[in-house]
């Protein structure tokens, strides 16, 4: 039976937040972002095209902003969250219609959950995470060691 090792990853009290909303959720996290302004002003704050740029306008805060996420916004964001440079997802996402960048929108949900990262994909969650203690310190999160599923033989 092999051994595996997990990694330690420290999460400064200053998180990188990265904020992604549907058209349809855009108002909903708009509407939450500006009621946890004082909050979120605090840390260091990410989103795709026109997310980024109304919280921007709304938070009068400096938002990192990348592209619409149909054109690749989820994927820059994915990016980051596995090169360890994203910290945590609000990720507010309409279930009732479909999206043409649905593979896509997985792939982000997928490698939050592989880099162990919080997510909420909802306001009652995101209030949740926000007013957690952990997310004013320190915390550290373990990432799982990967290293036996990259040896593994797979067939190509």
């Amino acid at each position: 039976m092999s051994e595996n090792k997990n990694i330690i990853r420290k999460l400064d009290a200053r998180k990188r937040i990265a904020l992604v909303a549907h058209d349809n959720k855009k108002d909903d996290l708009i509407d939450w972002a500006i009621y946890n302004k004082t909050v979120l002003s605090k840390h260091q704050l990410f989103a795709t095209g026109t997310t980024g740029r109304l919280l921007e306008e709304s938070l009068d805060v400096h938002v990192t902003k990348f592209l619409s996420g149909p054109l690749g916004g989820d994927q820059q964001i994915g990016a980051l969250i596995a090169e360890g440079k994203i910290d945590i997802l609000f990720f507010f996402w309409d279930p009732m219609e479909a999206q043409p960048h649905d593979p896509d929108i997985k792939a982000l949900l997928r490698l939050g959950v592989v880099w162990n990262i919080p997510m909420a994909c909802d306001r009652a969650t995101a209030d949740f995470l926000l007013t957690s203690s952990l997310m004013h310190s320190e915390y550290e999160t373990i990432i799982p060691d990967y290293k036996s599923y990259l040896k593994r033989n797979i067939p190509l």
